[in-house]
């Protein structure tokens, strides 16, 4: 679990295409500091496991599922990546719960920079559109962030100075893909209720009321 605050903009090392996979090598010297082989490091929103550690550098495995579901497909040598690592128990909750599972991409479509800070407009597919409402928490390319503006097919941000400096949003341009992940919280009530449970009325053993 993460809580979407990026903790490091690290950069991609190598990429070695696999059989329907793709192996990474990605330079974050803090986010290795304490990593090991098996622990979780979030990749511009995507929870990665760690194959191994060296010298500042991780490398991971991405299946193909990952690469078709993500923007992770698109990275080369080079590319800038947010990283993360999970959130500890009995630390604070910066941001928002976050799975590091992404949800679908979108797009930059817009920047409009202020004196203080930057609103950018995102493409939004339609079958996240109904997750995602005005002063929500979404994920994109592994910030949590509030949204500003929701529509049926786009939504904006506003984004701060320090998140422009920090993370790979400073550099998007419109037309460059973004990881999207929506509240993990409105997708189970949804299911809930598509099941007919009501999540507020239900007795100690699990049945509806």
């Amino acid at each position: 679990m993460f809580t979407g605050i990026v903790e490091e903009l690290g950069e991609v090392t190598a990429v070695e295409q696999l059989r329907k996979a793709s192996r990474f090598r990605l330079r974050g010297p803090l986010v290795t500091q304490d990593a090991k082989h098996g622990d979780s490091i979030a990749v511009n929103g995507v929870c990665l496991t760690v194959v191994e550690t060296a010298d500042g550098e991780f490398t991971a495995d991405v299946m193909q599922e990952t690469l078709d579901r993500s923007s992770l497909g698109a990275l080369t040598q080079g590319s800038r990546v947010n990283l993360e690592r999970p959130m500890a128990l009995g630390g604070r909750l910066g941001g928002h719960l976050v799975q590091g599972h992404v949800d679908g991409t979108g797009e930059i479509l817009s920047r409009t920079p202020s004196e203080h800070w930057e609103i950018v407009k995102v493409a939004l597919p339609e079958n996240l559109s109904r997750y995602v409402v005005e002063k929500g928490s979404i994920t994109v390319d592994g910030v949590s962030l509030t949204v500003v503006e929701a529509a049926a097919d786009w939504f904006t941000i506003s984004l701060i100075p320090t998140t422009l400096a920090l993370t790979t949003l400073g550099l998007k341009q419109p037309g460059d893909p973004v990881n999207l992940e929506v509240d993990v919280l409105a997708k189970y009530v949804e299911r809930l209720l598509a099941a007919g449970v009501d999540p507020l009325h239900t007795d100690p053993a699990g049945d509806p009321r």
